[in-house]
Order: C-alpha cells, then structure tokens, then sequence
C-alpha cells in the first residue's frame, strides 16, 4: 500500500478531530476556540482522550462554553460536571485551572483568544509559549492545541507533534510535518494529525 493510499485510508478511518468529538464547531470566532481550549486543559493529563472529549461536552452542555460563564460557576459545580463525565482523580484539581483559565482569558485577551494570536503575531512558537500560561497547559497540551486549532489558524500548518509523528513513524510514513504536508490539503491536515494520534493511541 502506497503512501497516499494509507493516508486516504487513515482520513477515512480515524480523521475525526477530537474538537468535533467534543462537539465543537471550530471557526476563528471566541467561544469555539476558548472550546478548544477547555478540551486541551482536559486533555492535559494522564487521561484517556474519550473521557476528556466527554467531559468537555459535559461542560458545554452545562452552559460553560465561554470563559464568561466558566469564570461565573463555582468549583464545586465544575466537579459536578466532571464527575458526570467520569473525569475523576483529576477533576478537582481540573476544576480550579479552568477557572483559573476563564480568569486569564478573561482579564489578558478579553476573553477572546485571537487576541493571543494577534499578541504573537501569528508565530507558532510564541503561540504556544503562550498558551503555555494558561494553568495546566504544557508543552504537550500547547501541542494539542496548536495540533486542532490548525484548521482555523492557517500559520500553524503544518502542525504534527510529537505524538503524530511517532504514528506516522510506526506505520511507514514520512515522519516530518514537511513530509506529511506533501501528501493532504491543508484542509485535511488536522485531521491527519488527529487520525495518526488516535491510531498510535490504539497500537
């Protein structure tokens, strides 16, 4: 099987991102990219991704879809949320960084975060050091974001972590974001990174 072949495979298979598994509809607009967001701070722990990407839907069906309203619960309701979710070990401490979170996005971007895009000039580097001050994100959840938020930010492309590489790697594919890019149109290229994920997740 050739290249393009295990590519179109792979999309076909597993190309779902995991904002839309979260029922998020991203678009460069504020409430679906501090969405995405809420899910990356889910994400950013030893957590299994189905049970991230249904907390996170727990939350927005709680009405926590902005960081306004984030901002407004209490913790204990955010505890409440997660644990219908099963998000348990972590959810109390989850629950206080995403206030924290809700705070910050609020007080420094306006609770818009394409503020911060536009703080950084559109590079991707200083995109994640910023995403990186949001409390519980990390180098690996900045990589998360940036992974998704790709479909929306065109100068993040291409945009395969860590994770996807190794994928990628194992199943004999060209493992550079350069080497991936050649083979999907941009359009495609966040769900390629998501599909190469959930399939070394599954491996």
């Amino acid at each position: 099987m050739g290249t393009d072949e295990k590519i179109s495979r792979l999309l076909r298979e597993h190309g779902r991102t995991y904002a839309d598994e979260a029922g998020i509809r991203l678009r460069d607009t504020p409430a679906p990219l501090y969405q995405l967001l809420v899910l990356t701070v889910l994400c950013s722990v030893r957590i299994r991704a189905a049970t991230a990407t249904a907390a996170a839907r727990e939350l927005f069906a709680a009405g926590l879809r902005t960081p306004a309203a984030m901002a407004e619960s209490t913790w204990r309701e955010r505890v409440t949320v997660l644990g219908r979710a099963h998000y348990v070990r972590y959810d109390e401490s989850t629950a206080a960084a995403l206030g924290e979170g809700a705070a910050l996005v609020l007080d420094r971007y306006g609770g818009d975060l394409r503020r911060l895009r536009e703080e950084a000039s559109g590079d991707p580097a200083r995109i994640r050091a910023l995403l990186r001050e949001v409390p519980r994100i990390g180098p690996v959840g900045a990589g998360i974001f940036c992974r998704e938020a790709q479909a929306v930010w065109p100068e993040l492309r291409p945009y395969f972590d860590d994770r996807s590489r190794a994928a990628a790697a194992a199943l004999g594919l060209p493992h550079t974001p350069t080497g991936l890019a050649r083979h999907v149109p941009p359009d495609d290229m966040a769900r390629l990174a998501a599909a190469l994920v959930r399939t070394g997740l599954s491996g």
